[in-house]
């Protein structure tokens, strides 16, 4: 099979072009503990757009999308590198930060103009993280994720409950706002934060240290 690849460049005059080029696919028997009958497919790269895309030995995690007739490649953004580019496209971004206790397992940048996100995990362990071994939640995994942190739509005494919380409607992310996410039956919490230009650049320490931890525990204590 052959494949057309695509790159695009900008030349002299500023106007968007493409590096085309064809290739093959490399297509072979799959080893180790594979099902009988599997198979391999692996396409060669020009080490030019490797490069320009940004990777590395050291930095070569990639995203890759199927969209009906041709697959995309790119490199996986950071957290910051995804909402400045969805600042810079005027979206609406927030970055929620997931904690169980006072250690913080993961920090989702939202864009709610286009409904996509990423997820940052700071602890290994699953169990505590968002969306377990999860690496690209969708957006219905992520409703469905605030929409657990929430008390349930059909519960009785539902209209009553939202006017003591001074809201009109059931909206998962206001209602998290107001409680931060907490239930009954563990320490997990999440805190919700509009993200914009300002807030964004005016931010120079890390999210989170080595340890998972922000803040000082007794100061997080304080604020449940």
């Amino acid at each position: 099979m052959i494949i057309r690849t695509e790159y695009p460049i900008i030349n002299a005059k500023g106007a968007v072009c493409l590096d085309t080029r064809l290739t093959q696919i490399i297509i072979s028997k799959a080893g180790g503990t594979a099902a009988k009958g599997s198979k391999t497919c692996k396409v060669a790269l020009p080490n030019a757009w490797v490069e320009a895309l940004g990777l590395s030995r050291e930095n070569r995690e990639i995203e890759l999308a199927f969209d009906e007739d041709r697959i995309v490649l790119s490199r996986r953004l950071s957290g910051r590198e995804f909402a400045e580019k969805k600042l810079a496209l005027g979206h609406r971004v927030s970055c929620l930060r997931y904690y169980d206790g006072s250690r913080l397992c993961t920090i989702l940048y939202a864009d709610f103009t286009d409904e996509t996100l990423i997820a940052e995990n700071c602890v290994n362990d699953p169990v505590k993280t968002a969306f377990g071994n999860q690496p690209l939640p969708s957006w219905a995994e992520f409703q469905a994720f605030l929409r657990e942190r929430c008390i349930p739509e059909e519960r009785d005494g539902l209209r009553e409950y939202l006017e003591t919380l001074g809201l009109e409607e059931y909206d998962p992310l206001r209602l998290i706002q107001k409680t931060g996410g907490r239930m009954a039956e563990d320490q997990q919490w999440l805190e919700v934060e509009e993200i914009s230009q300002e807030s964004l650049s005016g931010s120079s320490k890390p999210l989170s240290d080595d340890s998972g931890e922000r803040g000082k525990p007794e100061e997080r204590k304080k604020r449940k």
